[in-house]
């Protein structure tokens, strides 16, 4: 045999060798605290393990009581991702008695109270994303190819994201409207809407009457063509302060509340956004 043949023959021995030889004895276990943040981590993981996800449904991570099975999601993980105490603040005592084996990744630069809610920016999503491949591929070496493939994947998708949604958005970005709690800054300041506001001080409690009174005088004054709703707030609220208005009311839901946990998640939280924004401005704009 040729010495070529004796040299492709050592190749592929190799090759088989080190394809039979796990990266890591078991896949990563990673946990996310709520749907938006799970879905990125679930991109950026994808084809190597599926990450937990703690706050499902239309539960609020403002007021999420930790139950024994997140506790033990929590002591079993390698990486644990949250916003920050400003969003998950239910987190906070869990997080801080963890064993040091666990990492912690906080998504926010700073407990961000005013307003947490930092995924509802594409471009903040695309820098979570950067964080969170640097932090797999830390506690995966082996891997590391593969989560900087995926999130270099995600990032174009969240770059194309953007521009479809300011296209959509663009015919009623002048159309006066509320939200039911300070949550949209991001999203509004990267679309250039015009926000006049929110309903709630605070997103637990309702309103005094004498701030309905203010709202109710607002929506007359300011020409307000729909006030926002969330799907874990009962509408009536909404439907007292727009009575005898043109005002509409609609649903917005940033959270995913309402769509499977997944990869795919994050995508069609924010074009559901749009179109609830689409649907009801458009109709009063």
């Amino acid at each position: 045999m040729t010495n070529s043949f004796h040299r492709f023959i050592a190749f592929a021995l190799c090759a088989l060798i080190l394809a039979a030889q796990p990266v890591r004895a078991e896949a990563i276990k990673a946990v996310a605290s709520i749907a938006p943040i799970h879905s990125l981590l679930a991109g950026v993981m994808q084809g190597l393990g599926e990450p937990a996800l703690l706050v499902r449904g239309a539960g609020s991570p403002h007021a999420y009581s930790l139950k024994p099975s997140d506790a033990r999601r929590l002591n079993n993980a390698d990486l644990v991702f949250w916003v920050g105490p400003g969003l998950e603040g239910f987190l906070v005592k869990p997080l801080a008695a963890l064993s040091k084996r666990v990492s912690v990744v906080q998504l926010s630069p700073g407990n961000m109270e005013s307003d947490p809610h930092i995924w509802l920016d594409p471009r903040n999503a695309a820098a979570m994303v950067g964080v969170m491949v640097k932090a797999l591929s830390g506690a995966d070496a082996g891997n590391k190819a593969r989560y900087e493939a995926n999130g270099a994947k995600l990032t174009a998708m969240l770059i194309r994201l953007e521009k479809e949604i300011r296209a959509s958005l663009g015919p009623v970005a002048v159309v006066p409207y509320l939200v039911f709690h300070d949550a949209y800054r991001y999203f509004e300041k990267r679309f250039d809407l015009a926000s006049q506001g929110f309903v709630a001080v605070h997103a637990e409690r309702p309103p005094g009457a004498g701030r309905v009174l203010m709202l109710r005088r607002k929506i007359r004054d300011k020409n307000i063509s729909c006030v926002f709703t969330e799907p874990q707030f009962e509408p009536v609220l909404a439907k007292t302060l727009i009575e005898g208005t043109h005002a509409r009311t609609a649903v917005l839901d940033p959270l995913g509340a309402d769509l499977k946990p997944g990869p795919g998640l994050y995508a069609k939280l924010m074009r559901g956004m749009a179109a609830a924004l689409l649907g009801c401005l458009g109709a009063n704009g």
